[in-house]
Parts: structure tokens; C-alpha cells; sequence
């Protein structure tokens, strides 16, 4: 259950280093994916340590409006879901997604494979903002019948099923509309070659969703180079997926992130528990980050540890690409003013239309706080200056929140006072609604 949060929250720093063991959700990039791929099965699949957060819930709550059976067992941290080779039971339904970018795309593409039926899908007003053209575009290419707002959510559909042959995304905006196409490709009546542009099929994130796929049955895709910037990605249709009665899904490499971080900010070690270079997610890559800012990371058969010794504190300022894993940004971004010299992030101009604009949240959030920061289209630049005890506002997006949580945890009075507070905390309930129960108990360990 999510833990209740006085709003403001006010972010005891830790008075000495960090030493612990700390359990994050299961991945909401592997959940979503899995509640779609599960329907596609022929017989019940469980999940195992799922995630439960409202991203998943409102999944979950879609899926059993479509006819599906699924039974939720919060408690277990486990999803049994009753496949049905991906034949969608009910010919009516009306969807509500929230703010969760995952279920709107990939149960768009899924509704798109009714042979008939009637479907609206629609979330916050945030989420309403988010892009769908590429995908309904797409999706309208195929046979599907689309009454949009613009090609942005509320949208209706009137589905045929695919049709299959030729299909062109333009999937730039957002990758989850090359996976949401992807996952349910099999369903068509023809093979179906998807012409991406946009650089999409080199992102962490589709190269998760295939080899899931690859991993439960489907044959590996052929690729095409059209050159300019294009490529043809070719998907079998008719082959069911052959996927076992249970899936245990992985600990949230994003989520990781944040823990993995603290030793930079406290000094310390942490582990994520059961989290492992091996990790399908491209974001466990964040820890090359950290070894480069100085930090100690090892892996055992517990998990993924990350270390700091206190003299060392704080680590020099960085420079990198994070366009493979930009998830994990602002983890970094909320970090940079304790480091000795300038961060620059680059690549990560997709993020101005997720949950919030994430790059003009956290240059916002930073010049509060007393940094210098540059945001341009495609990065931010911090310079860390003289910290100012500020109050945060969250932008109802989880990551800002949990981001800034981690830099809230230095003792910046040296005597254990707060000096960060956090608008909305209960904005993570998204993917991690324990998340600053979590840090306390880490706190007084």
C-alpha cells in the first residue's frame, strides 16, 4: 500500500553514511509490457514481483474493462493474467490511463487488433499532452478508424485488425510507440514491416521490448537500412507467444538509480537487491555514470552495490549523452549541485512532453536552489554554486520528486536539520508509492 506523506514533506538529511540493503519495485518498463504480452499467451500467466503503483493499476484496470481476467495480488507482489492468444473479449470499452505514457501507447496498438469493436481511450490532462500521432497515424494506415483530439488523447477507435505489409511510424517523440506496435505485430494477418524514422529501434527501451519478444517465442526481426535516418523492421504475424505460466519481473533499474545514488550525497554503501548487470533495462547503465563521478560499484549475487567514502565527498562535475537513458537524468541533474564541477547533459530534449517538461522542471527547481543552470532544447547544463534551502515543486511527476529526495538527504546545516522540502510527495505513488518511507528507513538503519 502507498504510505501517506505530510505535503510539503520535509526531507531529514542523514547525519552519518549510508549502510544498508534496499528493495525497489519491479520494473514498470517490464510490468506494462508483460500485462499486454500475457493476454497474447495461451493459457494463465502469473507475474511475480510485479509492480503496484498507478501506473500498473490503471494497466490493470484497462485490461479488465477489455474482458480480460486478471487477478492482482498486491500483498504477493504478483499479476495472474488469463491469455487468451490476444483476442480482445469485449467489443466495447472506455479507458482511462491517468498520466501513464506505457498503458496509453501499448493498449492503443492492442485495441487496434479487435477485429471490430469500439474503443476510447483517454487520461489527465497531462497525459493529453503526450504524443500518440506517430502511432495513431500508424494505426489509421491499417484499417483502424481514429476520432482524436488532434491526434493527442481523448481518442476513439474502430478497429479491423491489422492488416499487415508496409506500415511507416515516425516514432522520434517517444519510443514507446515503436514498442506498443511491435509487441502486438504478431497479431496481424500479414507479416508487417514497420518503417521507423526517428532513431527509435536504437533506443534501450525497444531493444527491451524485443527481446522480450524474442525471449517468449517470436522470430528475431529482420532489419532493413533505407538510409537518411530510416530503417524497415520486419515482424512475423500468426506466431503465438510462447511464454510459461510464470515471469518474474526485475527490479526497476530507474528506481535503482536514486539509491545507487545516495552514497555521492551521504557517503556510505547501498544495495539494490536483486538487481544485476544482466538487467534486460537499459538503464542499469546509469552505474557507469556513477563510476565516473567517482564511485565504488560492485555486483554480487544480493544485488548491485554502490559506494563512497565520505573524504571523497563530493565528486567532480560530468558530461555525457544520456539519450539511451534518459530516465535516470534527473537523477543526476538533482545531484550536480554537490559536485566540484559543472554537469552538462545532453540528449534529452524527448523528455520536455513526458510527465512533466522535465528539463524546464529541473532548471527551475536548480535556480531555486542557488545553481546556475542553462537548459536548452536537447540539455542541461548545471554550475554548482552556493545551495539555498528551497521548497521543490514537483510538476505531479514522481521523478522530480524522488530526484530531488536523494539531494534532500545531505546534511547541508551539518547538524541533521531539514532544509528541502518536497510539494506533492505522493506524486510517486506513479512507480514507487514507498519510495520516501523507503529513504527513512535507509536513514535510520
Amino acid at each position: 500500500m502507498a504510505e501517506a506523506y505530510s505535503d510539503p514533506l520535509a526531507v531529514k538529511p542523514y547525519t552519518r553514511p549510508v549502510l544498508g540493503t534496499v528493495e525497489v519495485p519491479g520494473s514498470k518498463s517490464i510490468t506494462n509490457r508483460m500485462l499486454i504480452l500475457a493476454c497474447m499467451a495461451d493459457h494463465p500467466v502469473t507475474l511475480t514481483g510485479a509492480l503496484f503503483s498507478d501506473d500498473s493499476h490503471h494497466m490493470v484496470d484497462c485490461l479488465k474493462k477489455l474482458g480480460f481476467e486478471v487477478h492482482a495480488d498486491e500483498e504477493a507482489r504478483s499479476i495472474r493474467v488469463e491469455g487468451t492468444t490476444g483476442v480482445i473479449p469485449a467489443e466495447q470499452a472506455s479507458l482511462f490511463v491517468g498520466v501513464a505514457g506505457t498503458a496509453a501507447r501499448f493498449l492503443t496498438a492492442f485495441c487496434a487488433t479487435s477485429n471490430g469493436g469500439e474503443f476510447t481511450l483517454d487520461g489527465t490532462e497531462q497525459m493529453r499532452k503526450r504524443p500518440m500521432k506517430g502511432l495513431l497515424d500508424a494505426l489509421e494506415s491499417q484499417g483502424t478508424q481514429i476520432v482524436s483530439n488532434n491526434s493527442f488523447f481523448p481518442a476513439t477507435l474502430s478497429p479491423i485488425g491489422l492488416q499487415g505489409g508496409n506500415v511507416q511510424l515516425e516514432a522520434s517523440a517517444s519510443t514507446q510507440l515503436l514498442s506498443a506496435l511491435l509487441m502486438v505485430a504478431p497479431l496481424a494477418k500479414e507479416d508487417l514491416s514497420i518503417e521507423v524514422s526517428g532513431g527509435a529501434e536504437k533506443k534501450p527501451f525497444v531493444r527491451l521490448t524485443q527481446e522480450l519478444m524474442y525471449r517468449f517465442g517470436q522470430p528475431k526481426q529482420e532489419v532493413e537500412d533505407l538510409g537518411a535516418g530510416r530503417v524497415l523492421l520486419k515482424v512475423k504475424a500468426g506466431v503465438t507467444y510462447s511464454i510459461p505460466r510464470t515471469v518474474a519481473i526485475e527490479p526497476d533499474a530507474s528506481a535503482a538509480s536514486y539509491f545507487l545514488s545516495l552514497p555521492l550525497v551521504v557517503g556510505g554503501t547501498v544495495t539494490v537487491k536483486g538487481l544485476h548487470s544482466n538487467s534486460l533495462q537499459g538503464d542499469y547503465a546509469y552505474t557507469e555514470v556513477l563510476k565516473d563521478l567517482g564511485a565504488t560499484i560492485e555486483e554480487t549475487a544480493e544485488g548491485t552495490s554502490s559506494s563512497m567514502s565520505v573524504k571523497d565527498l563530493p565528486g567532480s562535475g560530468t558530461h555525457g549523452d544520456f539519450w539511451p537513458i534518459s530516465d535516470t537524468f534527473l537523477t543526476l541533474a538533482a545531484i550536480a549541485p554537490l559536485l566540484k564541477g559543472p554537469t552538462r547533459i545532453d540528449g534529452i530534449g524527448h523528455t520536455r512532453h513526458q510527465e512533466s517538461d522535465r528539463i524546464a522542471a529541473m532548471a527551475s527547481e536548480l535556480i531555486k536552489l542557488g545553481q546556475w543552470v542553462e537548459d536548452g532544447k536537447d540539455h542541461l547544463e548545471i554550475q554548482p554554486s552556493l545551495i539555498v534551502p528551497s521548497e521543490v515543486l514537483t510538476y505531479e511527476d514522481h521523478r522530480v520528486a524522488m530526484s530531488f529526495g536523494i539531494l534532500g538527504c545531505f546534511n547541508l546545516y551539518g547538524d541533521g536539520s531539514p532544509w528541502l522540502t518536497i510539494r506533492d510527495p505522493g506524486c510517486c505513488a506513479k512507480t514507487f508509492p514507498d519510495f520516501f518511507h523507503t529513504l527513512e528507513q535507509l536513514r535510520t538503519a
